[in-house]
């Protein structure tokens, strides 16, 4: 990631990474201090626990390398993910090889196979109507 690059564009890149296809669902990351970065509910009421933007605030400003922080996936669900800021920077172009570099935060490690969103093991477990 770029200091420039905001905890939406972050949120994208997850959700990218694990193949999620229904965004319709709400998430929030939640840093190492308590403090909750989402969608910001201009609806909220007097008292309730405040949410800070997530397309505005940049990942740079909010956590340091080494500083580890959390991030929910559909509040029903709750696919929970535990991120970590790397001390040492990679390389874009090693990460990335030849051609243009991508613009927002992409995964560049990862193992195990990608789950279903739903938790389904087969097309069979789809709920289509004919």
């Amino acid at each position: 990631m770029a200091p420039s690059h905001t905890f939406g564009g972050l949120a994208e890149a997850i959700n990218a990474a694990f193949a999620r296809w229904d965004l319709s669902h709400l998430h929030e990351f939640e840093l190492g201090d308590g403090r909750r970065i989402g969608f910001v509910d201009p609806d909220r009421f007097e008292g309730d626990e405040v949410v800070e933007d997530q397309a505005a605030l940049k990942i740079a400003a909010a956590v340091a390398p080494g500083e580890e922080f959390g991030f929910i996936f559909d509040f029903g669900d709750r696919w929970e993910h535990r991120c970590r800021v790397l001390a040492e920077k990679s390389d874009p172009r090693e990460e990335c090889g030849p051609g243009p570099l991508p613009r927002q935060p992409v995964a560049i490690w990862g193992w195990g196979s990608i789950p279903d969103q739903y938790g389904r093991e087969s097309a069979d477990e789809l709920d289509l109507e004919p």
